[in-house]
């Protein structure tokens, strides 16, 4: 335990030539500094959650050089026993410290963690092609050729709910995960300098460290113009979450609700987009949809869902009128939910439920295929009942 870096280890072959091998974490080293400095943080696992100086916590960080990395070595040499003597030493046998692996991350700490876990599950789906020699050039800044050695992959892998998403470059790696459920993880692990013409000695890591953290901020630069699902994600929410605008309460549009669905296939079409529409011609038609004769629909209901609409933002009242007119998002989502459901949703699962009558439907077959699978594992692995 180093007062200035923390935890680190320094490991010594027991053979000739006698190579060691020293290993430290730069969070660990930023986290002491601050202690010494007596500035207030949070700790994230081995990184910073939050602190009350962060350009203090950034000048550390850049300030964490090969000169100083080297001195750690230097010092504990000094102090715990090594292969060579003090008579190797004048003789001129002394360590030199290359460069066996290199990590560089960049953790964004999310003020909503769950939107950030929904936006990296989005962001796996979208970039499952990043690992491509035509893709990670654009990461790593390195021209792709058919003689370049190395696998070139993209990999996903979970570990109970978590998953991660890694991509390959020769010898190097770049990972990015969920962290600790309250940061996306972005980092860059080079196992051989060679990979990027660069040198193995302590001295390159500079020009290490740029291609690490570039590395990193391109790879967000690529999956940010894949999409924002988190503006989705918050639009789905204001529908089916119950609301309060000044003071005003409405009720959630559940999207399995008949008469939500109702309502949205309703405000969908054509001849109410002209000139809007009154609660008396939307009651007409809902009424029908819901299976019911438009005057045994109370016209207090109809008041109470136009209502819940409006403060939802799927309506408007028209100005100095008692008419409705949908506003621009309000069409989308009704669109949305309405065609989702009749089209994809009920449909759909018509034809996969287990009293739905034989077919043709090659979504039955796959699922009926999937159950004779899943059977079939179970009696080899004799959990069958």
């Amino acid at each position: 335990m180093d007062r200035d870096f923390g935890p680190f280890f320094l490991k010594f072959c027991t053979y000739f030539p006698y190579n060691a091998k020293l290993c430290l974490n730069g969070h660990e080293y930023v986290k002491r500094q601050l202690d010494q400095k007596g500035i207030a943080y949070e700790a994230l696992d081995n990184g910073v959650l939050s602190c009350d100086d962060p350009k203090q916590v950034q000048r550390i960080c850049d300030a964490l050089s090969a000169e100083k990395i080297d001195a750690l070595l230097r010092k504990w040499m000094r102090r715990l026993p090594h292969p060579y003597t003090a008579q190797d030493r004048k003789a001129g046998y002394r360590y030199h410290v290359s460069i066996l692996q290199a990590e560089f991350s960049l953790t964004q700490v999310l003020d909503r963690p769950l939107s950030g876990r929904v936006f990296f599950e989005e962001v796996i789906r979208e970039n499952l092609d990043i690992g491509r020699p035509s893709q990670v050039q654009l990461i790593f800044d390195r021209r792709v050729t058919r003689q370049t050695p190395g696998r070139f992959r993209t990999r996903v892998l979970t570990e109970g709910v978590v998953p991660s998403l890694h991509a390959d470059y020769k010898n190097s790696r770049i990972k990015q995960y969920h962290k600790e459920g309250r940061a996306l993880r972005t980092e860059t692990t080079i196992n051989n300098t060679r990979d990027f013409n660069i040198g193995k000695r302590l001295h390159n890591l500079p020009a290490l460290r740029k291609i690490g953290f570039q590395a990193n901020r391109r790879l967000l630069d690529v999956q940010t113009v894949s999409h924002d699902c988190s503006l989705g994600e918050d639009a789905f929410e204001k529908v089916v979450r119950p609301i309060e605008v000044k003071g005003q309460r409405a009720s959630a549009l559940q999207f399995g609700d008949a008469r939500v669905q109702a309502l949205f296939s309703v405000l969908v079409l054509f001849s109410l987009q002209l000139r809007g529409f009154t609660n008396q011609e939307v009651r007409a038609l809902l009424a029908q949809l819901l299976g019911q004769k438009p005057a045994n629909y109370p016209r207090g209901r109809m008041t109470y869902d136009l209502r819940r609409l409006r403060l939802h933002g799927i309506i408007a009242r028209i100005p100095h009128s008692h008419r409705y007119q949908l506003t621009a998002s309000g069409l989308r989502i009704a669109l949305f939910f309405s065609r989702t459901y009749a089209r994809l949703l009920r449909p759909n699962l018509a034809q996969i439920t287990p009293s739905a009558p034989p077919g043709k439907s090659r979504l039955q077959a796959i699922f009926n295929q999937l159950q004779k699978e899943i059977d079939q594992c179970c009696e080899d692995q004799e959990l069958a009942a």
